[in-house]
């Protein structure tokens, strides 16, 4: 014995009846206790589980017994004793460790805790997130938390075994970095020795690979942290981990197969489960016309239809002045959701509003085959009964129409799928479908700023018979970029990059850069391409969504050791906070209001 206690021989969730018999030493938290006067039952948890101990006063001198009474929840206990099978009538059958239970011979306290703020178990599902992530180092100590981290473990060690079979080399590169135009606002960090100038954290390490493959490397891989800059979001953290990779003299479906491969690995060594190689691929315009979503749940059917032409001429005049302005009609049929009250299907109408249109049309076909409808009076001759007919509606199915702009349209019947989808219980949640979308717009306009912004990022390269497209038209230019996407969430994205000079600096013309401005953040790359950079490409996969679904978890946050809440504020260790004057001083910074 030494002052850790008894030095453990087992972990706690390892006994079984094969170790019946044997003097074992075991350290943890108390979980609970029993008090049934002359026995004391005592749970005791450590991060493989549970185990049952029994101070029972015939076996254990005074001493042990009355620390055994004093025993409350959290207290820090090392004991030793002997394994036991429990009678049949006893075995606990919830318990791994059910049918054992361990008669304590001798026990020391190592620490006495505090009443936590917080249950330390599972069984409490409605404790307040806000109140756990204050006390986020006793969160962790439940056991579902504890089964997230060791996946997310096995997950990123399964990934680099992968990644070394695949002759991939792992390299670590810089956290602070230049501040570069990637999409997101920076986090700047100053530098004391050279005032008035701010490195960067990196958005990705996106630069520092392509710069990689130019030296030679050919094939790159890297656990990544990112820092993004955003507002906060739902399932958005401020910092994330990316699984980053890069391979040279490649064109997508190299990289494709590389991902997919790893993809395999950690579903058939985690979770049993053999995916069906190569996945499905879908351009991003046949995915935004089908689920309005550039991220598709493919678990389920109701795919949306353009329906412009079958109503053109139909005299609804929603209808007529949106085919009039050359906008779109979408539409879809809910099958079985012609139960839907008048109240639910205006809540679904007030729905797709916050997406930016202006309404939702609506029918159901009733069981016997009679029609009600908020639109159906204002259509003229047959042309109700062609939509319906289009859209293979039958009695008890319900059908919804939203006229729009092109993309406006499809992404607000994109959420009404997906809403529907869940709320008819359509969605197998035990099922993994992932595929690629391909062939992304490489540029999106920003009204708000009056330009192009490059929809992945300013180092995509384009789909070669659409070169000339960025003189003439660039809205149509496809990039090489390509998503993979798992059950309705994007896992991770990738590109070919530029690698030629010409059409860097063309693109960052699109973007607004004059070619001084071009050089002036990017002199370094553009320099770099000058040498002989091979044509290159790569891909991010994101670890903590991976974690997520793959773990069954219902946020990010609970994917991660310390994470952050919402507006990116860490509850536990009160950040972000003010500094000393003093520090401020040596920056050469000053704090206005």
């Amino acid at each position: 014995m030494n002052n850790i206690g008894f030095r453990r021989t087992h972990m706690c969730a390892e006994l079984n009846e094969a170790n019946a018999g044997e003097l074992v030493n075991l350290s943890g938290w108390v979980q609970r206790t029993r008090n049934l006067g002359s026995i004391i039952f005592v749970w005791l948890r450590d991060r493989t589980g549970l185990v049952q101990l029994v101070f029972d006063e015939k076996d254990c001198d005074k001493e042990t017994f009355a620390l055994g009474e004093s025993l409350r929840g959290e207290y820090v206990l090392s004991v030793q004793g002997k394994v036991s099978l429990r009678d049949e009538a006893a075995v606990n059958e919830k318990l791994k460790t059910g049918r054992i239970e361990v008669f304590v011979r001798k026990a020391i306290l190592l620490n006495k805790a505090e009443t936590p703020p917080i249950y330390i178990d599972d069984d409490h599902p409605d404790e307040s997130e806000t109140v756990r992530m204050k006390y986020r180092y006793l969160d962790i100590r439940r056991p579902s938390v504890q089964r997230t981290l060791r996946m997310r473990h096995k997950i990123l060690q399964t990934l680099r075994n992968y990644m070394d079979g695949q002759e991939f080399v792992e390299v670590e590169t810089p956290i602070l970095t230049k501040s570069t135009p990637e999409g997101a606002r920076d986090f700047l960090v100053p530098s004391r020795l050279h005032h008035g100038t701010f490195y960067a954290l990196p958005q990705s390490p996106q630069i520092y690979k392509q710069l990689l493959m130019l030296a030679g490397l050919d094939k790159y891989y890297q656990v990544a942290r990112c820092f993004r800059d955003e507002d906060g979001r739902a399932d958005r953290q401020p910092e994330f981990t990316q699984f980053d990779m890069e391979m040279s003299f490649i064109d997508p479906e190299d990289i494709q197969t590389v991902v997919e491969g790893a993809y395999a690995h950690v579903f058939k060594e985690l979770m049993g489960v053999e995916l069906s190689l190569p996945l499905r691929r879908i351009t991003w315009r046949d995915s935004m016309a089908r689920y309005g979503s550039d991220k598709p749940d493919t678990r389920f059917g109701m795919e949306i239809q353009d329906v412009s032409e079958v109503v053109a001429g139909c005299g609804f005049r929603v209808f007529e002045e949106a085919l009039a302005a050359g906008n779109t009609i979408c539409a879809i049929c809910a099958g079985g959701a012609g139960h839907l009250s008048r109240k639910e299907l205006d809540a679904l109408g007030e729905f797709v509003k916050t997406y930016h249109v202006k309404g939702l049309a609506w029918a159901v076909v009733n069981e016997d085959g009679t029609l009600r409808s908020s639109f159906a009076k204002a259509m003229q001759g047959d042309s109700m009964q062609r939509l319906l007919e289009t859209l293979s509606a039958k009695p008890g199915d319900a059908v919804f129409v939203i006229a729009d702009k092109k993309y406006v349209a499809l992404t607000a019947m994109g959420q009404l799928r997906l809403r529907l989808g869940k709320q008819l219980n359509l969605i197998d949640s035990k099922r993994y479908d992932l595929l690629w979308v391909t062939e992304f717009p490489l540029l999106e306009w920003s009204d708000e700023e009056n330009r192009f912004l490059a929809m992945h990022h300013p180092f995509t390269n384009v789909m070669e018979e659409d070169i000339p497209l960025m003189d003439t038209d660039p809205g149509a230019v496809r990039a090489k970029a390509y998503d993979l996407v798992m059950n309705g969430v994007e896992m991770g994205s990738g590109s070919i990059r530029i690698h030629q000079s010409d059409v860097q600096e063309k693109m960052f013309k699109l973007l607004g850069f004059t070619k001084e401005q071009a050089w002036d953040q990017f002199g370094f790359l553009l320099g770099a391409f000058q040498y002989g950079t091979p044509p290159h490409g790569g891909f991010a996969f994101g670890i903590d969504r991976m974690v997520m679904i793959l773990s069954g978890a219902e946020s990010l946050r609970d994917v991660l050791a310390f994470p952050k809440i919402q507006n990116g504020a860490c509850l536990m260790m009160e950040t972000p906070s003010a500094v000393q004057p003093e520090q401020l001083e040596q920056l050469k910074i000053r704090c206005v209001e």
